[in-house]
């Protein structure tokens, strides 16, 4: 049988993994998440209604894109969207996890405080792709309202909107310099890296109508990237720049990360630290609770998610487990960005493992 891909379009994760097994050019089916999908393989495979999910044609189950990616550049190889040289490995993990687990802020708040009427509509059209439409608006605002409903506690509410909008639009600002000289973050190939930013920038904050005009009108080259993406004209191609090199139009948008995202990832790995000790034969939560985070100077609560640190063990271990001369190099580039002395030092706590679907104490 063929690869299957259990997807949909309005799905953050699901743009990241389809842009990616279409650059690799792998061969799958995507097959739309209805109810009926979620109820007959999604949740018995898997255990919880969540997409993607990959069934290999081998018959095995893939959840999480980080999972499904690393399965097929290990099944196919070929061109990597893993660069070997240390630099780059190192930026290309780190914008992994800051587009996956950090851009979810302006992706959920431009979803639900500019196209909301629209997305009910989306997710109507997904949950039951034969119905009427009016019964699919009727169905997309009873399931878009739990969505709808995960902002406040993603730290989106009045007192934030207007720092995350000034820190998205800087963003954009940023990534339309880059794009003004290079195709994807690190040359003529999309990255790891690449893959991160995809997910919130396609999905939601490029293909949803009002964040896309916005998008487009402000940073056109950013929305051409995406296109590049998104509609894979010719797979396995391009080059990583030579000589390990890191574009200079690229430091902002890591400064960005370490000031933003880092503080608030330490914060929840301490909070990790103390629950585990306190929970030590308990499953653990999704949250272990609200943590303080800041962007463009101003200060909320959201949820701390343990996910997020397994997703971050992916450049500390990696940059951890350079050899000397590879590390004195990459800590000599590090020290030209302003906050990522919190990434060097980042006290890890307790290390995670994601296993049979679920996220553990490893």
């Amino acid at each position: 049988m063929a690869h299957k891909l259990y997807a949909a379009p309005l799905s953050l994760y699901s743009g990241k993994a389809r842009a990616y097994l279409d650059w690799k050019g792998v061969e799958y089916e995507e097959i739309l998440s209805s109810t009926d999908v979620y109820k007959t393989i999604i949740v018995p495979k898997v255990g919880r209604p969540v997409i993607p999910v990959m069934e290999t044609e081998a018959g095995e189950t893939l959840q999480d894109t980080t999972l499904i990616i690393d399965h097929f550049e290990d099944e196919i190889g070929g061109p990597s969207v893993y660069p070997e040289t240390p630099k780059q490995r190192l930026v290309a993990l780190l914008m992994e996890v800051f587009g996956d687990e950090w851009l979810v802020i302006p992706a959920m708040h431009y979803r639900w405080n500019y196209n909301e009427e629209w997305v009910y509509g989306e997710f109507g059209a997904t949950a039951a792709p034969d119905a009427s439409r009016e019964d699919q608006l009727a169905l997309g605002r009873e399931r878009g309202a739990s969505f709808k409903g995960f902002c406040p506690v993603l730290g989106i509410n009045p007192q934030t909107i207007p720092a995350i909008e000034a820190s998205y639009e800087a963003l954009l600002a940023d990534l339309d310099a880059h794009f003004a000289v290079h195709d994807y973050l690190l040359g003529s190939r999309p990255s790891i890296g690449d893959y991160g930013l995809i997910g919130p920038l396609y999905a939601h904050l490029y293909r949803d109508p009002a964040s896309g005009e916005i998008m487009k009108r402000l940073a056109p080259r950013v929305a051409a990237w995406v296109e590049r993406m998104v509609d894979v004209k010719a797979p396995l191609s391009g080059e990583f720049l030579p000589d390990d090199e890191i574009p200079q139009t690229l430091l902002p948008v890591l400064e960005r990360m370490m000031v933003e995202q880092m503080p608030f990832l330490q914060n929840t790995a301490d909070m990790l630290a103390s629950w585990a000790k306190a929970n030590p034969d308990i499953e653990i939560p999704r949250a272990v609770g609200m943590a303080e985070f800041a962007v463009e100077g101003v200060t909320g609560q959201r949820i701390a998610p343990p996910f997020s640190l397994w997703m971050l063990q992916r450049p500390l271990d990696y940059y951890r487990d350079l050899p000397d001369a590879d590390k004195l190099a990459v800590d000599e580039f590090l020290s030209t960005i302003d906050g990522a002395s919190a990434f060097r030092n980042f006290t890890v706590g307790r290390r995670l493992a994601f296993k049979n679907f679920k996220l553990g104490l490893a």
